[in-house]
């Protein structure tokens, strides 16, 4: 009984450790399924006002989905970190939103290469390169700052004071703010249940597949099959996953990373 009680607080106090800041790499050479339908295993919570901690649940598994309820700021974050890999996630919008965005587009979004100490940025998200997902802007790129500023280079096309990702365009690099997905609406307003004339993205309570393929030092985002995306010259190039907590419910089926089957340039 002894024995018995013993592993179990060993279990339990290892599990209660904090994570590894920067763990070596894996480099992905099979598939990975990173979420079982069962449990958030090979994941930790992170929120901006308690950490480790999620007294009101923001983070659960119900019906075989990650439910990620958007009432407190933060994410979960993969233990392990990754290189040179083929993302897939599964997600749609659940229909609760939350004050202080409670009637503005439903936000959340995908970290990679996300380095760091938690709550770097904002004392919420690690140091990362953002896939965005939001209403309207899916797929944009975000540079999300830490002890360092991720850089990143995109081929582009100017709007005023926006730029989006253009085939062939001009080339920028930046260390902070947006590269914004190709056909994001110019005239997009930060409303809820917002649609671009062009958007790629499924309405509200339908399934989306995105894609984020990290490839040395470029980065694809591919929504619905379509390439929406595309940086190169990334000085991040491996990290942990993370997904946020940012206002808005959203639902997960599918986590998993795949081998690279070649190198695309989308220049």
């Amino acid at each position: 009984m002894r024995l018995v009680l013993s592993l179990a607080l060993s279990v339990c106090f290892l599990f209660a450790q904090p994570p590894v800041a920067d763990p070596p790499p894996v480099k992905v050479t099979k598939k990975i399924v990173l979420f079982n339908g069962k449990n958030l295993d090979g994941w930790y919570k992170w929120l901006r006002e308690n950490k480790y901690e999620d007294p009101k649940n923001v983070f659960t598994v119900q019906d075989k989905m990650i439910r990620i309820s958007g009432e407190e700021w933060g994410g979960i974050a993969t233990r392990n970190a990754y290189q040179d890999y083929h993302l897939i996630v599964e997600w749609k919008w659940g229909g609760k939103t939350w004050a202080p965005r409670l009637d503005r587009t439903r936000d959340s979004g995908i970290l990679v290469h996300a380095v760091g100490e938690d709550g770097a940025y904002g004392k919420t998200w690690l140091e990362s390169v953002e896939s965005q997902i939001i209403e309207g802007g899916t797929g944009d790129f975000i540079l999300v700052g830490g002890k360092n500023k991720p850089k990143m280079s995109c081929d582009v096309r100017k709007e005023g004071r926006e730029v989006y990702w253009h085939k062939g365009g001009e080339p920028m690099t930046r260390d902070s703010g947006r590269f914004n997905w190709w056909g994001r609406d110019p005239q997009w307003k930060d409303v809820i249940n917002f649609r671009g004339a062009k958007d790629v993205e499924k309405p509200v309570g339908q399934w989306n597949r995105h894609e984020v393929i990290c490839d040395g030092d470029t980065i694809t985002n591919v929504l619905n099959g379509v390439v929406v995306n595309y940086g190169y010259n990334s000085d991040h190039k491996q990290g942990k996953i993370q997904i946020q907590s940012e206002g808005a419910e959203i639902l997960i089926r599918k986590v998993e990373l795949r081998p690279i089957k070649k190198h695309v340039s989308h220049r």
